[in-house]
């Protein structure tokens, strides 16, 4: 065994030991492999998200559509209940009922109550009207050659002894619905090829709730398939639609329905919940099962998808996929056979500057020989060299200009939001009172976008606060005695410098996650402390906090800083990012929140956030 063993490596080495003796074969072989490992990779990513994408929308496709249809089959349903239902006319039918036997007019009246009910549908076969006291029932149906109402006894009690008699007497909700897609007697002589579904319902006395009669309204299937046509279906797709026991009253195959049954799909369906999904197996084919349930009545409707039919749009695509990929694997060899017989010696000395070009050393410089395209190259390379060293000075110079860009953009974005929210409150205070107090809002607004156009960067706590009082003059135009502010802070932190419209960014923020949220008075807290040998800024308030989604949401978006810009609370993103711009990584916004509210902190590091006098 080790003798082949040895055998076969020594074969492998033979074979390898001339493609590594030359320049092409070392380019060609790693090519290859990494062009064939990219398109395979590549094609198996594409044919597994395909094959998800197609799974999730069939699935999220599937079960929104049976949802719809299952809607209009429970209106479908509901409709019928009204149908049986005598509502107004209910005494009237019950006097019929108990005085047929001897009053004509009774008789009359039955005739045309039984004759209204079958021309008021176009889907019913017939109607059958059993009275229990006399064994006989009134009918009406399609079976008959001039759609009469006739009278027939039932002296043998051949519909007393039915299922579904025994059912509709014993049901709290006095009536059964009798599925003739499954062998069931149904009492009367009906043709169950035209019809597929009966709808039994119990008319008691009010007094005692006795039973005098049962009246049955037999279904043929145009009304329930036009509304299951809207479920669109493909070979090899099946659709069924069961009640809570599992019995059939819609199903497009037969036979699908029986290996449903037996193979214990349709109990997978379960009893409760509005509805769902999963795998079953059948013979040699895995399908997915998606089904939509109405919790009141518990009915089902089930719709089966191959996954054959799922995957294969995205098995073609891989077929594809993969056809392309070995062309393009087949031209890439070409190419580069061809192209590195160009590659030669005198690459080695201009790899080994280039070497020394990245190691740092940016003062070296190629000998150029000939008018080759190698001698192109080094002249190019010895070009980049200097380029290089002149792009390093002014890519200094840029990141600073750079710099102060982004910080004026980040100023101005704010600009805009506020003056909308304050241009809001005073047209808000304008329609609510014509006084002189909107003059004190002019002016607040005149105050605030001055100091929002100010060419500085940082500014003492002063001004800030003072900037947050006219800023509290147009929001308690807004909010009233609801807004409530209080400063928790010594007279010396009023000289500590800090980033313009800092302060404002939080307290908006408080705005309008507490004042905004509820109805009730909101006290917003703005405190100022040194910790660790730097400055604390922090806006509270005791709102109903920020929701944990929303939380993370937030954060995720301050960490992704100024490169995200979608999504809400642009803001704290600016200001988190401003912050990080300014005083480096040593700086940062926190934020806290619980049931008592929510407390936002802005943390200076040890040297920052002084005075600048």
């Amino acid at each position: 065994m080790s003798t082949a063993a040895a055998w076969i490596r020594g074969r492998i080495r033979g074979l390898v030991r001339p493609l590594t003796r030359k320049l092409a074969a070392k380019l060609i072989v790693p090519m290859a492999s990494i062009i064939a490992l990219v398109v395979g990779s590549l094609t198996w990513i594409s044919y597994s998200m395909l094959e998800d994408m197609s799974f999730r929308s069939s699935m999220e496709g599937t079960a929104s559509n049976l949802a719809l249809v299952g809607k209009n089959l429970d209106k479908y349903m509901a409709e019928i209940e009204q149908l049986s239902l005598p509502q107004l006319q209910y005494d009237a039918l019950m006097t019929a009922i108990q005085t047929e036997a001897d009053d004509y007019a009774a008789k009359i009246y039955l005739d045309d109550y039984l004759r209204r009910l079958f021309y008021s549908r176009s889907d019913l076969e017939g109607v059958y009207l059993y009275l229990i006291a006399s064994r006989k029932y009134y009918y009406i149906s399609r079976q008959e050659p001039d759609v009469a109402v006739r009278v027939r006894a039932d002296a043998d009690g051949k519909i007393p002894a039915t299922e579904w008699y025994a059912e509709a007497l014993a049901s709290k909700r006095n009536r059964f619905v009798q599925s003739l897609l499954v062998p069931s007697d149904p009492g009367y002589d009906v043709d169950t090829n035209a019809a597929y579904m009966a709808y039994h319902r119990v008319l008691r006395r009010l007094s005692d709730r006795k039973a005098e009669a049962v009246i049955s309204f037999f279904f043929n299937p145009s009304a329930v398939s036009e509304i299951v046509k809207d479920i669109p279906l493909i070979p090899g797709e099946h659709v069924v639609y069961v009640n809570e026991r599992n019995v059939p009253f819609y199903r497009d195959d037969a036979a699908f329905f029986d290996r449903m049954a037996i193979g214990g799909a349709l109990g997978r369906t379960g009893a409760t919940g509005a509805g769902g999904r999963f795998d079953w197996r059948s013979g040699g084919d895995r399908y997915l099962v998606v089904y939509d349930r109405n919790e009141a009545s518990g009915w089902k409707l089930i719709k089966a998808i191959p996954y054959a039919e799922i995957n294969r749009a995205a098995q073609t695509n891989r077929n594809v996929s993969l056809a392309i990929g070995l062309a393009f694997l087949l031209a890439a060899l070409l190419l580069v056979a061809l192209a590195s017989g160009a590659i030669t010696r005198p690459l080695k000395q201009l790899s080994q500057k280039m070497n020394r070009f990245g190691e740092g050393f940016f003062n070296v410089e190629v000998p150029v020989k000939g008018q080759d395209e190698i001698a192109h190259l080094a002249n190019r390379f010895n070009m980049m060299v200097k380029r290089t060293n002149d792009l390093i000075n002014e890519r200094y110079k840029m990141k600073l200009a750079e710099k102060n860009a982004i910080l004026k953009a980040l100023e101005a974005e704010i600009n805009p939001h506020f003056l909308y929210n304050a241009l809001q409150a005073i047209s808000t205070r304008a329609l609510k009172s014509g006084d002189a107090a909107i003059a004190d809002m002019v002016d607040a607004l005149a105050l605030t976008l001055r100091y929002c156009i100010s060419g500085k960067d940082i500014v003492k706590l002063r001004e800030e606060l003072q900037h947050i009082e006219n800023y509290l003059v147009l929001q308690k135009a807004r909010f009233g005695d609801r807004l409530q502010v209080a400063y928790e802070l010594e007279e010396e932190a009023l000289d500590l410098s800090v980033p313009k419209l800092s302060v404002q960014s939080l307290v908006e923020n408080a705005i309008k996650h507490a004042l905004e949220k509820v109805s009730g008075r909101v006290t917003i807290v703005i405190r100022c402390e040194r910790k660790d040998g730097g400055c604390v800024l922090s806006v509270a308030d005791n709102g109903p906090g920020i929701p944990p989604d929303r939380l993370r949401e937030i954060r995720q978006m301050l960490e992704a800083g100024w490169e995200d810009r979608e999504g809400g609370s642009i803001g704290l993103q600016n200001l988190g990012t401003r912050l990080k711009l300014i005083y480096g990584e040593a700086a940062r916004l926190e934020i806290r929140t619980d049931e008592a509210g929510t407390e936002m902190r802005i943390v200076l590091p040890d040297g920052e956030g002084r005075s600048d006098g």
